[in-house]
């Protein structure tokens, strides 16, 4: 046994690439055959794994599954991931004859391509690419590496959106189809919900409790990162247009259990995520869930549903401010101020950290207003806030606006301001045509925007992978949906007298 162990050791590698060689074409005959296989496992990826350990008190932190592969590849291994899956949607969609399969459809047909739900985000992600491409330019004349250009910490993740964006619209063509992915968003989010549940309540909740562990605010989390939250709205806003809007018919009545289930759950999981900018992101879903549904059943539902809603985020708010209260030298303490007590400077002594890192980076800002400092800057003085001091210093700030301001100047904030415009002016149209099995699966997409507002306004959401990646997911469902509820027809070939070159006097026309 000895003698073979270094074969068995020198043959580890090969046996590496024969796997992973045999995984890539299955992979690619599967992305060919059935392109949304290829989504599932993507999306459970960014459902069920944390992107930051911060808050956590673990001596040694595992690399993220987010930033494997990024060292060699410029870009997270996940990402090549998606770029791929994404490429064989096309090629699928390039042979496909129409909507329908099968061989009677291609015999009536004929070859033809299948075309590409209509998305106005399309020429808005494209001038991403070209802004990245300039900034990487400017930068390699500049002699910083491409590897910093095209860094998490820039604006690359804006653009590696609309490798999933195209890629959903182009695996989910049919109305059974986009219903199957709304009951897989609505289980995820019920099973990641009764999970936070149940550690929060048995196992003390997520141990990236950066209020506990750094802050001394004594108090359990069920999901620190926001995107779980995110994750926990987008199932609810599913679950609560199948229960109050759309016929029990279409979906069985057996579906009825796990729709309250998961509005209960998502519900509760989110209030005791005890995040700030999840409070207010889930109120603002909820208005925009109670404006898709008819006057009278908006008027029982607000007095129903906001008063039960109010009370629990009132007592949760509660519990917070009592623990912030004994903070030494916070400001308005005692009131409800204490509520942002991170947020505002002490009576005494330095100003607060997160209003000086805004300033900082407004002051950098302001001195390169068009084309800012540069996706791979830092902004100057970035040292004397504590959390900022080390060697990834300065590439981010706590405001998502403000960072593509710095990063990108006023021509990435004009971009920002006209893809989230674009989104919101077809959403509200797409959601008044949507039919009722379909409008929760569109709604649950403006509803996930409206959720991240105020981690745009305070939060970083674009250095982060994760983030991104299901703000993409929000944006492509409003168009999943519709183009589901409204397929265009596949265009049919020409006829073979025009298609085909005919010689002058030699080649006789055929029969029609």
């Amino acid at each position: 046994m000895n003698d073979l162990l270094p074969y068995i050791y020198y043959s580890l590698p090969w046996l590496a690439v024969i796997g992973l060689s045999i995984a890539a074409v299955a992979g690619i005959g599967i992305g060919l055959a059935w392109p949304r296989f290829l989504v599932y496992p993507y999306l459970l990826v960014f459902f069920w794994v944390n992107s930051t350990s911060y808050g956590s008190l673990a001596v040694f932190a595992s690399r993220s599954i987010y930033s494997r592969g990024s060292g060699m590849l410029y870009f997270g291994v996940l990402l090549w991931y998606i770029l791929g899956a994404w490429l064989c949607a096309c090629v699928a969609a390039s042979f496909s004859a129409s909507y329908a399969s099968g061989y009677q459809a291609m015999s009536e047909a004929g070859p033809g391509r299948h075309p590409a739900p209509a998305c106005n985000l399309r020429p808005w992600f494209l001038a991403w690419s070209v802004l990245l491409a300039c900034h990487a330019g400017a930068g390699l004349v500049a002699g910083v590496p491409l590897a910093e250009s095209l860094a998490p910490s820039g604006f690359s993740n804006i653009v590696w959106m609309a490798p999933l964006i195209s890629l959903m619209l182009l695996a989910f063509r049919t109305r059974e189809q986009a219903r199957e992915l709304a009951r897989f968003i609505m289980l995820a989010g019920l099973a990641r919900a009764l999970f936070g549940l149940g550690r929060w309540a048995l196992a003390g909740g997520d141990p990236n409790n950066v209020y506990a562990n750094m802050n001394a605010i004594q108090i359990r989390l069920t999901f620190f990162d926001i995107n779980d939250s995110l994750l926990c709205t987008l199932a609810f806003a599913i679950a609560a247009v199948a229960l109050f809007q759309a016929p029990q018919a279409e979906r069985g009545r057996w579906w009825r259990v796990p729709e309250w289930a998961t509005l209960i759950a998502t519900a509760l999981c989110v209030v005791l995520s005890y995040r700030r900018t999840a409070w207010i992101g889930f109120l603002l879903a909820s208005v925009v869930l109670v404006l898709r549904f008819p006057p009278g059943r908006r008027l029982h539902l607000t007095l129903a549903a906001m008063p039960l809603a109010g009370a629990a985020m009132a007592f949760v708010a509660a519990r917070r401010l009592a623990q912030t209260r004994a903070l030494d030298g916070a400001v308005n303490g005692a009131g409800a101020g204490g509520l942002l007590h991170d947020m505002q400077s002490r009576r005494f002594g330095p100003e607060s950290e997160r209003v000086l890192e805004l300033k900082l980076a407004l002051a950098d800002f302001l001195s390169h207003p068009l084309a800012g400092i540069g996706a791979w800057g830092r902004y100057h003085g970035h040292q004397v806030i504590s959390w900022q001091n080390n060697p990834d210093g300065g590439l981010f700030l706590h405001s998502g606006v403000l960072h593509i301001a710095l990063k990108s100047g006023l021509l990435g904030t004009a971009l920002l301001a006209g893809t989230i415009l674009a989104f919101v002016l077809f959403t509200r149209r797409a959601l008044r045509s949507l039919p009722p099995e379909l409008l929760g699966l569109g709604a649950a997409g403006a509803a996930g925007l409206a959720f991240m507002i105020p981690d745009l306004l305070i939060g970083t959401p674009f250095p982060q992978v994760r983030t991104t990646q299901m703000l993409a997911l929000c944006l492509s469902l409003p168009y999943l949906a519709l183009a589901a509820a409204h397929p265009a027809p596949a265009p049919r070939p020409r006829a073979w007298r025009s298609s085909t070159w005919q010689a002058p006097g030699r080649y006789p026309a055929p029969a029609s």
